[in-house]
């Protein structure tokens, strides 16, 4: 739900703080983003190279086969992160067209009202990668621990 001012033109100084300060958050959360992803693809990168490694050395087999499942874990939570939708922005064109011929208060009352439902939207999404790239991140330790431990532990 967008709430807007009563009288948007005699905010105006208000709401264009309101408006930049939001553009900055969602720059900053756009920037948070692809930190994730960008985290997602070093832990899948390890997670397969540890995974071959473990696959072409002399290993105990029961925890080998735990340690292939925390790497199978890692990589399809990493891939999850890719897969959770991406950071969402203004469509130029609808804000255009909507909002050419208002008056700039009333203009940037539904600015600032729309940057707020894609800035919520984006935080869910964030919260969702987050999660996901966490998964990722504690099944590699785990794999790791386990692959350490079959090849310490083979005969």
């Amino acid at each position: 739900m967008t709430t807007t001012p009563a009288d948007p033109e005699g905010q105006e100084a208000t709401l264009e703080l309101l408006n930049s300060e939001l553009a900055s958050r969602l720059t900053r959360q756009s920037d948070s983003l692809a930190k994730i992803d960008t985290k997602a693809v070093f832990l899948i990168g390890f997670a397969a190279t540890a995974a071959q490694f473990l696959a072409t050395h002399k290993h105990e087999p029961v925890l080998t086969y735990l340690a292939f499942v925390a790497y199978a874990l890692a990589l399809a939570a990493g891939m999850q992160t890719f897969r959770v939708a991406d950071h969402q922005d203004l469509e130029a064109r609808p804000l255009l067209d909507t909002h050419a011929g208002l008056p700039k208060g009333q203009a940037l009352a539904a600015l600032t009202a729309a940057r707020v439902v894609i800035f919520e939207r984006n935080q869910e999404r964030e919260r969702q990668k987050a999660k996901c790239w966490a998964i990722s991140l504690w099944s590699l330790v785990i794999g790791l621990v386990l692959s350490t431990a079959a090849l310490v532990m083979h005969d």
